[in-house]
């Protein structure tokens, strides 16, 4: 039955686009538009670095994007191949099909989209389907859905449907609901008012049938929201309170004398920011508190598979190697209490400090708590008091300052404190908190006009023997811009506390780019470490080889 839906679907979309739709008269006939992406690797085994050898040697991951527009009407496709997927990846991905496929008509106040779509209710801690590729991350829902712009500033979101599960469809339907009126839209004589506010609500359930031959099970979960946005002129407030009734699935259940228990618990999320910006300088305080909020469709899934919800990080999202792949953090759905605040500041150009150019600094601070649990008698459940703080799961203290110093010269100088309790946030057992400092210093220089040399220098220094110890990396890359780059990379674990583990991760890469299409070549080595996108985070195996990645949008 399936494979007859894609078959007629495909068949309707070719039917709609035509060989007209690729006139040059796009106004008569429509347009299409889509990408494409290509990652391929070879690999070769390495017993040094933990890289085993792989059966088929070379592995693919690929996807084309088909989209098709007329007027108010849009249909699209999405064809994916992964064989077999890059290592680091769930070995479901396995095969090829098309994964993606959806009908759009937008009227004058609503839009019908049937098929596959994507949604997002509030910040996301009651509903978010959407795809991280780097991650092999796709929960995306297929079904229906119907978007409403009833009245001036009120618009309402409907949905139901069934999640993907890799090359399946998993076994729960999710049906939602969200409602949100921007006042100063709805009330014409507030309009242009300094004071802006936007209120809003959800609400989701998931139903799938109880099967459990010893517990009873809910079979119809569901969850509410409110959400408030509100400013005024530098102001900006945000606020959300998410409840979910109990829900006892495979990432919630816990120990208990020795035994396994399901958890009956009802499940929470508290999301408040409050921003402030003028010129030359942005202020940003936020916290969160979740408890028991893990959402999905299937109570028996774990990892990436069918989450319904998404928890926002309350935590700095990295970029340099050492800082984003050794320590990263991620979100504990299960419960967490994070705090975050960071501070920007632009030194005016012609200053003392400033130069002629000026400065900029960005310091920021996150930390991350366990909650204090107490079990009840029968096991089946536990109370806590809302404002205590269990064990620290994470802190960073971080500062980076910016400047550039000449006409062809800039510099990035950035520091890192770390406390990183790595038994809970990637569930193992005997590393405890770690404390790591790093430093990295990015300098550019314009060699000749679209001509630039980048050297970047990092360094991650702990006292902590459990783990691995000291490293340090350096980049050195050369860019004509627009069209290509070379960069050669070496990571050195100099500090390992096992001597013959102190090795060296060279890599090389060379880039080309013309217009929208983008192809990359590499070799070298990859240590094994954690990307992380969002506080969502998958880990990547040590791999020795060549790697090869294209991409391009028309």
């Amino acid at each position: 039955m399936k494979q007859l839906t894609l078959r007629i679907f495909s068949g309707l979309l070719l039917i709609c686009i035509g060989p007209q739709a690729w006139s040059q008269d796009s106004g008569k006939w429509g347009e299409i538009h889509g990408n494409v992406q290509f990652d391929a690797q070879y690999y070769n085994p390495d017993s040094a670095i933990g890289a085993p050898p792989v059966p088929e040697k070379l592995l693919m991951n690929g996807f084309t994007n088909l989209i098709y527009t007329k007027g108010k009407f849009q249909v699209g496709m999405r064809y994916e191949n992964y064989l077999n997927a890059l290592q680091g990846f769930d070995r479901r991905y396995q095969g090829q099909g098309i994964t993606y496929r959806y009908a759009t008509f937008d009227a004058d106040f609503l839009t019908i989209t049937v098929g596959n779509f994507y949604e997002q209710f509030g910040s996301g801690m009651i509903l978010r389907a959407y795809e991280e590729r780097g991650l092999g991350y796709d929960n995306v829902l297929d079904g229906a859905r119907v978007k409403a712009h009833v009245l001036g500033g009120v618009y309402a979101t409907a949905l139901i449907g069934r999640q993907r599960s890799f090359f399946t469809y998993g076994e729960g339907i999710v049906r939602g609901f969200d409602g949100e009126i921007n006042i100063n839209e709805t009330f014409k004589a507030i309009e242009d008012h300094d004071f802006k506010a936007t209120i809003g609500g959800s609400y989701v359930s998931k139903y799938q049938k109880d099967e459990d031959p010893d517990f009873e099970l809910p079979e119809n979960v569901g969850a509410w929201a409110a959400r408030a946005n509100l400013l005024y002129k530098g102001f900006n407030l945000y606020g959300e309170y998410v409840h979910k009734i109990n829900d006892p699935q495979a990432t919630n259940a816990f120990l208990h004398e020795g035994l396994l228990r399901k958890n009956y618990n009802s499940g929470d999320g508290v999301l408040a920011t409050l921003a402030y910006s003028r010129k030359g300088l942005g202020v940003v305080v936020g916290a969160k508190r979740i408890d028991n909020m893990d959402f999905r469709s299937d109570r028996t899934a774990t990892g990436f598979n069918l989450n319904i919800n998404y928890l926002p990080a309350l935590t700095k999202q990295h970029t340099y190697q050492l800082a984003a792949s050794l320590y990263p953090y991620a979100t504990q759905p299960n419960g967490e209490w994070a705090f975050q605040a960071e501070v920007s500041y632009k030194i005016p150009r012609n200053s003392k400090l400033g130069g002629k150019y000026g400065m900029g600094i960005i310091a920021n601070y996150s930390e991350v708590h366990g909650l204090v649990n107490t079990v009840n008698e029968a096991g089946s459940g536990y109370t806590n008091n809302f404002f205590e703080l269990g064990d620290l799961y994470f802190r960073d203290i971080n500062i980076e300052v910016n400047k550039k110093f000449t006409k062809n010269f800039k510099m990035i100088a950035k520091y890192l404190n770390l406390a990183y309790n790595k038994d809970v946030v990637q569930g193992l057992v005997g590393y405890g908190t770690i404390k790591a400092n790093i430093a990295i210093i990015d300098m550019t220089y314009k060699v000749a006009s679209r001509h630039s040399l980048r050297l970047e220098m990092q360094g991650l220094w702990t006292k902590d023997r459990a783990d691995q110890g000291d490293w340090v990396m350096a980049l050195l890359e050369y860019q004509w811009a627009p069209h290509m780059f070379v960069a050669v990379t070496d990571q050195w674990n100099y500090g390992n506390p096992h001597e013959e583990k102190r090795l060296h991760y060279p890599s090389i890469n060379i880039g080309y780019i013309h217009n929208a299409t983008r192809i990359t070549l590499g070799y070298g080595r990859q240590r094994a470490g954690i990307f992380c996108v969002g506080g969502i985070c998958r880990n990547v195996p040590a791999s020795n080889g060549v790697s090869l990645s294209i991409t391009s949008s028309f």
